[in-house]
């Protein structure tokens, strides 16, 4: 983790960064880049989640001050359990740093507070090699892969990572 690294929640003046965040190279992973009217109305939802009581959003923001992605969980049914399922996505001059294991280690903790869920779930592509590898340095155990829909409507093939909240 990044010495100093802190997550803060996510504020609806946080639109900027999740623009910054839609850029294909960061999104190839999960369906590509929204359009401008779907980033607006996913910036309004991450700035309410809190206010439902059914997870959190949070800017990661580093020792400077400078925002470097995103990271959040919210709920979710997985296979008639409910879980918290756990994103993330880090600007490209950040990655590489630690600053996603990092973030979601500090998320994790925010859930394990909460005591709501056992287990939180990441379900990062079969063909993304970095966010499995957060999932493993986070502390996740690796379920096997599983077919997942996301986007809404798409299918695509993921690893099921699943982290002990107990």
């Amino acid at each position: 983790m990044v010495e100093g690294m802190r997550i803060v929640p996510w504020q609806v003046d946080d639109l900027d960064l999740l623009r910054q965040l839609n850029a294909p190279e960061i999104r190839r992973h999960t369906g590509g880049p929204e359009t401008d009217e779907q980033v607006v109305a996913r910036n309004d939802r991450y700035a309410r989640l809190a206010d439902t009581g059914g997870g959190g959003m949070y800017v990661i923001v580093l020792p400077d001050g400078a925002k470097a992605g995103s990271v959040g969980y919210w709920e979710r049914e997985w296979h008639g359990e409910p879980v918290y399922e756990t994103g993330w996505a880090v600007l490209s001059a950040y990655q590489g740093r630690g600053v996603a294991t990092g973030a979601v280690r500090a998320l994790l903790d925010v859930a394990r507070a909460r005591r709501t869920r056992r287990y939180a779930h990441a379900y990062p592509s079969v063909d993304n090699p970095a966010s499995n590898a957060v999932c493993r340095r986070a502390g996740f155990l690796l379920l096997g892969p599983t077919e997942f829909e996301y986007p809404p409507g798409s299918t695509m093939r993921v690893n099921d990572w699943r982290a002990d909240l107990g």
